[in-house]
């Protein structure tokens, strides 16, 4: 219903992926999402692995839009993990192109040395009086 009738007048065609729909809560029931008092699951997305493994969740109000263009990020950096073998590791806000780390005890307390936090926020400006103060 999403896509025919909201989705589909704001984007030129289909989105790129399946949606589901969890009619009778079912779904939302096994991944611990569903909300019986309401009747309805919590708006949410999971990352899953190409083993059938969960990597990623995130579970919001339904007042509370999600930020595709994070969840694409976050694909990016588990894919980066996962071709690695567990070799680079994707640090607060990577990019792809952007600095990596190496996992490893030379890294223990080293972080500061390799990555900056404001690498973390590269594209979005930091405002410490902004609203959530």
């Amino acid at each position: 219903m999403w896509n025919d009738h909201e989705l589909s007048k704001m984007i030129n065609g289909d989105i790129p992926y399946p949606m589901l729909s969890d009619q009778d809560g079912s779904i939302g029931r096994n991944y611990g999402i569903y909300e019986p008092a309401k009747g309805v699951d919590s708006r949410a997305g999971f990352i899953i692995d190409p083993d059938g493994n969960i990597q990623g969740f995130e579970a919001l109000i339904p007042a509370v839009g999600r930020n595709v263009s994070e969840n694409l990020r976050q694909i990016q950096a588990f894919q980066l993990v996962r071709q690695s073998g567990g070799k680079e590791t994707a640090p607060a806000g990577w990019r792809p192109g952007k600095q990596t780390l190496k996992p490893g005890t030379e890294l223990v307390g080293n972080v500061w040395r390799i990555w900056q936090v404001s690498e973390a926020f590269t594209d979005v400006p930091i405002n410490p009086s902004g609203p959530m103060q």
